[in-house]
């Protein structure tokens, strides 16, 4: 197992992608700790069903005091945080539209969640992997920035802004022994794309058309990178986006 005995928190990981990371890493031996908004007792009893030990944790990662506590109860729990998978984002409910029919306080919650929420965390797990004098800390982007995909200028700007944050720390936490390392995934035929609008067909469609590999990007093809991430594997490697989209944007 290539995991085994590491401790990993998933932001967002109630269902979706981020549930599939979770149940990934439990396979491979992690402890997993899920952390979401949303409900966490499926995941939690998918967890406990594949064998694994996991921690569900309500956290608002846009809220410090509650992304604090969900750092300082894995390591209450734990013992030690080995990973960091940044993966909490709006992205389901939003409703694409012109830049200029934005309103204000929507392009706020986007960035707060999105962006802040990232920024957060890192910050809960460092002081923890900088004791530990090793860390895994992995960012999920999207291949939007790389297209600047129109009428959801709000996303895009927010994933590419975690790109950045992806290089700028990983500059300041290498001495300390932590990789920062991003992922930006194609558009996913994850839980939260099945219940998106009337849109989300004609999205897939044109996304479909815009690859090498011609078919629906599914929640499995990440499992490979995340795994890599967060093993041994990439211990000389930061500072990295990996884009899994079946090669639809190249960089």
């Amino acid at each position: 197992m290539r995991l085994k005995g590491k401790v990993v928190i998933v932001t967002g990981g109630a269902r979706g992608l981020g549930k599939t990371y979770a149940m990934a890493l439990c396979g491979e031996g992690a402890r997993v700790v899920v952390a979401d908004v949303l409900d966490l007792g499926e995941a939690k009893r998918a967890l406990e069903a594949k064998g694994g030990e996991g921690l569900a944790l309500h956290t608002d990662v846009t809220d410090e005091k509650a992304v604090k506590e969900m750092a300082q109860k894995t390591i209450e729990h734990f013992g030690r945080i080995d990973v960091l998978i940044n993966n909490a984002a709006l992205f389901a409910n939003i409703i694409k539209k012109p830049f200029f029919e934005i309103p204000g306080d929507e392009w706020d919650n986007v960035i707060r969640v999105n962006l802040k929420g990232t920024f957060l965390c890192c910050k809960a797990v460092y002081p923890q992997m900088k004791k530990q004098g090793k860390g895994k800390i992995i960012n999920i982007s999207s291949g939007t920035w790389f297209k600047g995909s129109p009428n959801f200028v709000h996303y895009v700007t927010s994933k590419a802004g975690v790109v950045g944050m992806t290089r700028a720390m990983a500059r300041e936490v290498g001495a300390d022994g932590i990789s920062v390392n991003a992922v930006a995934p194609g558009l996913t035929e994850s839980e939260a794309l099945v219940e998106k609008p009337q849109d989300s067909k004609e999205m897939i469609n044109a996304t479909v058309n815009s690859r090498c590999f011609k078919r629906v990007e599914q929640p499995d093809d990440l499992v490979g990178t995340i795994l890599f991430l967060a093993s041994d594997e990439s211990d000389f490697m930061t500072g990295q986006t990996l884009v899994v989209d079946g090669g639809s944007v190249f960089h």
